[in-house]
């Protein structure tokens, strides 16, 4: 039996919007969340035209002239402003006729080379129940007919499998949302054997420790501690009849572990560095769940994925304008102090769902606009854009020439004490020898 994916109605209207085009084809992303029992689509973008396409200078008219990484791109541009709980879960195409043999290899092709470059930028495994089908839905512009069928990205060689695509309306406009604040200070060393000095491979490291320890974090729901198995919502009431959109929020408290537990054996490494650098302040998450009789085990694994993806996201994005401002090939090594993008919400409408960006200080709210436009093909009012917190900081320290000299002197001065440390015996005893000759030679002359 294959997966049914339950399709809010304004995703069905965006759709048959864009088959209206005259162009021979047209793609896209669907967004939306997936659970062991469903999936939900709530969202569809179509992929951004290239500039040379925006001037209607080049038609494509042939599916084998699809820019994979154009969509690609795209797809991680996405992924980073959706909070947590929800994911690109598949690709779109809309085309004519003619073209209808073609999609369903084209949809293939994308949705294996989209899930391989998404993968890459993850800090967290996936677990092991966790949906691994994405979708391919593919929509004849004459016809209007729909059909859906998933691949299991697992699996390089997976076949489609068919499935089920329902509209239903006000499907996200009661979902539950979990927010925390989460107060990061993290010392990522610099190693003196690193090549150039590679900021962007030792703090994505740094942050691969980091993450391990928010899996194993204690969440605090609403002040509670709650078993993997059970309901999110237990104990509390639900509003019945309500398609309103409206938000049940709950507040999150997140524990990490200060050490590890006695079961676990730990070591102490001494390696040379050539610098640090400190990711400081305090960052925003935010994750959303479906409203049918959610896990508590599915909520908290959203919440902490957000928290592992915003602190990564914010410090791509803050390399990539490094290397846009200052090349990427920067010699010289003195200290710097960069402030990461802060982050930002935006409503949906008809939905309980905020998406997500982050903002530079000096980015002009048209910045963030057009962005939205671009990205998520959505019109955002500049009242809407909501800035969710106060600036974190990173901070990269060089060991500094002088630094070098103290700790030179420090370790001579150590080497020397240890040498005395270990002759001290040996003149002890010569000292006692030189004693005992000479009380011989007064003892036996008298």
């Amino acid at each position: 039996m294959g997966r049914t994916y339950f399709v809010e109605e304004a995703v069905g209207q965006y759709l048959s919007d864009l088959s209206t085009k005259l162009t021979p084809y047209v793609t896209g992303l669907l967004v939306g969340q997936c659970s062991l029992q469903r999936d939900y689509v709530i969202r569809a973008v179509r992929t951004p035209p290239k500039d040379e396409q925006k001037d209607g200078s080049i038609s494509a008219p042939k599916l084998g002239a699809i820019d994979e990484e154009w969509i690609t791109t795209h797809a991680s541009q996405v992924s980073r402003m959706l909070p947590g709980g929800l994911l690109v879960l598949g690709v779109f195409i809309i085309a004519t006729p003619e073209l209808s043999k073609e999609s369903q290899n084209a949809l293939r092709k994308l949705i294996f080379s989209m899930e391989k470059s998404l993968a890459k930028r993850r800090l967290w495994k996936p677990a092991e129940e966790e949906v691994s089908d994405r979708a391919a839905l593919q929509i004849c512009s004459a016809t209007k007919k729909v059909v859906c069928r998933t691949y299991d990205v697992l699996d390089p060689k997976s076949s489609a499998k068919p499935a089920d695509w329902k509209y239903q309306s006000a499907l996200s406009a009661s979902w539950l949302a979990l927010g925390c604040t989460v107060n990061v200070n993290i010392h990522i060393p610099l190693l003196a054997t690193s090549p150039n000095h590679d900021l962007e491979k030792n703090t994505k490291n740094g942050l691969n420790r980091w993450s391990k320890q928010i899996e194993d974090s204690v969440f605090l729901i609403n002040g509670q501690v709650k078993g993997d198995d059970a309901e999110l919502l237990e104990g509390q009431k639900k509003s019945r009849g309500n398609t309103q959109s409206s938000t049940q929020f709950s507040d999150v408290k997140v524990l990490t572990q200060l050490s590890q537990g006695s079961s676990h054996r730990s070591t102490a490494t001494v390696q040379v560095c050539s610098g640090s650098i400190n990711l400081k302040g305090a960052v925003k998450c935010r994750a959303y769940i479906h409203n049918n009789k959610p896990k508590v085990k599915e909520a908290v694994q959203a919440l902490k994925r957000d928290i592992i993806n915003t602190l990564s996201d914010r410090c791509e994005i803050l390399f990539e304008d490094l290397i846009i401002n200052e090349g990427p090939h920067k010699k010289s090594f003195e200290r710097e102090y960069h402030v990461l993008p802060r982050r930002l919400f935006v409503p949906v409408a008809g939905s309980s769902v905020m998406l997500s960006d982050y903002k530079f200080g000096d980015e002009a709210t048209g910045e963030i606009q057009e962005r939205f436009v671009e990205m998520l093909d959505q019109s955002v009012q500049a009242e809407d854009i909501h800035i969710a917190e106060e600036i974190s900081t990173v901070d990269i320290c060089p060991v500094t020439d002088n630094t070098e000299d103290t700790q030179q002197k420090q370790l001579t001065k150590a080497t020397l004490l240890l040498k005395l440390q270990q002759n001290m015996g040996v003149v002890i005893a010569a000292a006692v020898a030189v004693f005992a000759s000479i009380f011989s030679f007064n003892y036996f002359s008298d």
